[in-house]
């Protein structure tokens, strides 16, 4: 839990630094465009590709425009979530891999609010757009057996609940703007209090507590 405090302290600074700048946005800035040019607030939606050392997971966002350099959005993803002492191995009988040891299958379903803060809008070509984004909220970790073959055990397994959050950076590319193409680097922390049985050490059971982790996000999506 201290790190979810940690990580809401970090995004509540952030913006106070930038709420100055935020109040003084112009929309008769020609960096907004042409000159007496009003700005247009943007929504946008799309779909986010993660790859991390757990694997792949998919999701999808909504994002909403407040001034050309500060964004809120909302985002949902599924991935997987893999104990740190997994090693697979490979049964050439079968032709599958396996992990020895292994209870629990942990499938991560985080859905958070967050805020996005373009970076030098000011010195940097429309078409690179680097910004930075913080997101917490609530986050379902759904458990399932790994003993029994994957689709059969999904229907055994249970939900349990946590909160969490992550700190990123990133950018968006290309000039055309009802279009969006970007890559996210963020870090997320998701502590489980207790932890939840992962896999077996001799004749101990390990529990694991953090399904959080270093990500790769790419994001398609369309804007209007």
């Amino acid at each position: 839990m201290k790190h979810i405090i940690l990580l809401l302290v970090g995004v509540t600074a952030f913006l106070l630094l930038h709420q100055r700048s935020l109040g003084q946005v112009n929309v008769n800035d020609s960096s907004l465009g042409t000159p007496n040019e009003e700005y247009i607030k943007r929504d946008s939606w799309g779909a986010d590709i993660l790859v991390s050392t757990n694997g792949f997971g998919l999701g999808t966002f909504y994002r909403h425009e407040y001034t050309p350099n500060l964004a809120g959005f909302i985002d949902f993803s599924i991935s997987e979530s893999k104990d740190e002492q997994e090693f697979e191995r490979y049964n050439p009988y079968t032709g599958q891999t396996f992990v020895v040891g292994k209870i629990n299958r942990f499938l991560v379903m985080p859905l958070y609010a967050g805020l996005q803060y373009r970076l030098f809008s000011e010195d940097i070509v429309d078409n690179f757009r680097p910004y930075v984004n913080g997101a917490v909220g609530p986050t379902i970790i759904y458990v399932f057996p790994y003993n029994e073959e994957y689709f059969t055990a999904l229907g055994q397994g249970q939900p349990k609940y946590t909160v969490g959050g992550y700190l990123g950076f990133g950018a968006f590319f290309g000039s055309e703007r009802s279009s969006l193409f970007g890559l996210n680097v963020r870090y997320y922390v998701i502590p489980y209090s207790g932890g939840l049985p992962s896999m077996y050490h001799g004749s101990e059971i390990a529990n694991k507590t953090d399904f959080g982790g270093l990500y790769i996000s790419f994001s398609v999506g369309g804007s209007w």
